[in-house]
């Protein structure tokens, strides 16, 4: 994809292959807000803004060699859509989300935001991370915080997350700071596919749906498909209906392959926005 670097400027021009509202409205990510035509995105201590011009997109940042990966401008996301077009069903979903890329999102935050994320709405997950943020992280920029480390993390007892807003996920998050560390979520990697799922799941607050979004959207896992009710709303749509949810995400990963993270993006966001 075309796009070029200029001090603390991204210009991305190929607008069929990366659109900010695709990719960050698709349900992969919790760390940005829109102001006005503005996209503001701040994983971990990074901050962006992105912009519309007419030939291309511009994303104003200090770090921009950290967003050209954390967008991922690199792959060829043409090929991709080229590869799933022979699926009748993704025909519709592909020209609707056209622009969405999986980000490169750190590992331990997609954890957290991620648990929080269980059994909730997309604005009362990024109101509880923003709390978090606004009392453990470090100023970015205006109203916007720094997602804290984990042994700021670490520290909190399970009453600082309910009175973040977490509620009964308050356990789970600290249960599982307790369980794993960043290193050793950067050390699973090892494992074959279906133990690191198992071994996630055997984790506080990670159960099959939250498992499958940490292997893609944090170990970017390709043969995985995380099913929720909108996913299981398109299934018993589109296929023979089916209450089993584990095998749906079967099913699905049988049909689509290594491409089934990307198939799922596409129709998450397609079915979520139709909706």
């Amino acid at each position: 994809m075309k796009y070029e670097i200029e001090q603390n400027l991204i210009k991305v021009y190929c607008k069929d292959e990366f659109n900010p509202e695709h990719i960050l409205e698709c349900g992969q990510v919790f760390c940005f807000k829109k102001d006005g035509e503005v996209y503001k995105v701040f994983p971990g201590k990074e901050y962006a803004e992105i912009t519309e011009n007419e030939n291309y997109y511009e994303i104003k940042t200090k770090n921009p060699h950290f967003f050209v990966k954390f967008f991922d401008l690199d792959s060829d996301y043409t090929q991709i859509k080229y590869n799933l077009a022979k699926y009748k069903i993704l025909e519709k979903p592909i020209k609707f989300g056209y622009g969405i890329r999986i980000l490169n999102q750190d590992l331990f935050e997609t954890m957290i935001s991620f648990i929080i994320s269980a059994n909730n709405n997309i604005k009362r997950i990024k109101l509880i991370l923003n709390n978090i943020r606004k009392n453990l992280g470090e100023k970015v920029e205006d109203e916007i915080y720094s997602f804290p480390s984990f042994e700021k993390l670490l520290n909190c007892d399970e009453q600082f997350f309910k009175e973040m807003g977490a509620g009964y996920r308050a356990s789970y998050l600290y249960k599982v700071l307790r369980q794993i560390t960043p290193e050793k979520l950067e050390d699973l990697k090892k494992l074959p596919l279906d133990d690191l799922r198992s071994e996630l799941i055997s984790l506080s607050g990670i159960g099959p749906k939250v498992a499958d979004c940490l292997l893609l959207f944090g170990y970017h896992k390709g043969r995985v498909f995380p099913v929720d009710t909108w996913i299981a709303q398109m299934y018993n749509f589109y296929y023979s209906p089916l209450i089993n949810r584990e095998q749906i995400r079967k099913n699905l990963v049988d049909q689509f392959g290594d491409l089934s993270g990307f198939a799922q993006q596409y129709l998450f966001y397609y079915q979520r926005s139709s909706n």
